[in-house]
């Protein structure tokens, strides 16, 4: 990387004109020395040309040339850009001025890494809850563990060289059922290959609830966990890891009225570590003593999920 490398802005919109305004307002205002360009990939909507512009955080639109939905619309930001870096932001999300530069200050005393988070902070309903992860470096065990929601897409700046090169990181997952945990995948990925350099401040406020495009799509997050097990084994290999795969399998099929699976999948979940709390929340909903509705969103007020 150069000094201070050039960053290509990639942010995926549907339909979102106010919350994408407030996303690249956030960009725009970053304190970052070097040179930042945007590009907003529309998916399923018309682009809005009246939002291009230049000077010295120059931003242009396009319609989603790939498959429909994130994967897609990011891989075509991606492949629009010349940028030495690339970095996500979600139409629904906003950045901290002082996000770029503190990644690239990280990426820049560890040459050898590919890939950077940060920590962030969650808004949900006006309560604002910060999500740090503890560490500064991120490994694939650690992935396999956990999600780690803190590591957030909005938070993601990556060597744009890696992402063409299908040989080494390669571009998002447009195999992802619904375009969900392609986030997650894309993180193992990275991590498999050189530890994710992690600023462990919350630099990008993120915007929980219904902004959510899978928020309460039950069947798309189940499709999407068993693809994850399928791709990446390291995470049923990971008593914990596997657990939690699990126990969110049985709370989506008990939100979703399939008792049968609900019950398959909290066994599966205690037979792989009986400590797994979204075990008892999933045995809770099929008894109907709760609705998982009602735990999600007691959960999203103080930042958290299932």
């Amino acid at each position: 990387m150069s000094v201070w490398p050039s960053v290509g802005v990639v942010i995926p919109t549907r339909d979102r004109p106010r919350l994408l305004a407030r996303a690249i307002a956030g960009v725009v205002a970053q304190d970052y020395p070097g040179p930042v360009r945007i590009v907003v990939v529309y998916d399923r909507s018309n682009p809005d040309p009246q939002l291009c512009r230049g000077g010295d955080r120059p931003l242009d639109v396009l319609p989603n040339l790939r498959p429909a939905g994130l994967a897609g619309s990011r891989n075509t930001g991606i492949l629009a850009l010349d940028t030495e870096l690339v970095a996500f932001c979600d139409d629904d999300d906003e950045w901290v001025p002082a996000k770029l530069r503190r990644q690239v200050e990280a990426l820049r005393r560890r040459p050898q890494a590919e890939f950077a988070t940060c920590a962030i902070e969650v808004d949900y309903g006006g309560r604002v809850t910060p999500r740090l992860a503890g560490a500064t470096l991120i490994g694939l065990a650690d992935l396999a563990r956990s999600r780690m929601a803190m590591l957030h897409s909005s938070t993601f700046l990556v060597l744009r060289r890696a992402l063409l090169d299908a040989d080494a990181l390669g571009m998002v997952a447009e195999d992802a059922p619904g375009s969900h945990n392609e986030d997650w995948d894309l993180l193992l990925r990275a991590a498999r290959r050189e530890p994710v350099v992690h600023v462990d401040e919350p630099l990008v406020r993120v915007l929980w609830g219904r902004t959510s495009m899978f928020a309460y799509e039950y069947a798309t997050k189940m499709e999407s966990l068993r693809w994850m097990l399928e791709r990446h084994p390291e995470i049923s290999t990971s008593e914990v890891g596997a657990a939690r795969v699990y126990g969110q399998l049985a709370c989506w099929s008990a939100a979703s009225g399939d008792r049968r699976d609900a019950w398959r999948w909290a066994k599966a979940a205690v037979r792989s570590n009986w400590r797994e709390p979204r075990t008892a929340i999933a045995l809770a909903a099929v008894t109907g003593v709760i609705s998982v509705e009602s735990v999600l969103s007691a959960l999203h007020r103080h930042g958290r999920g299932i």
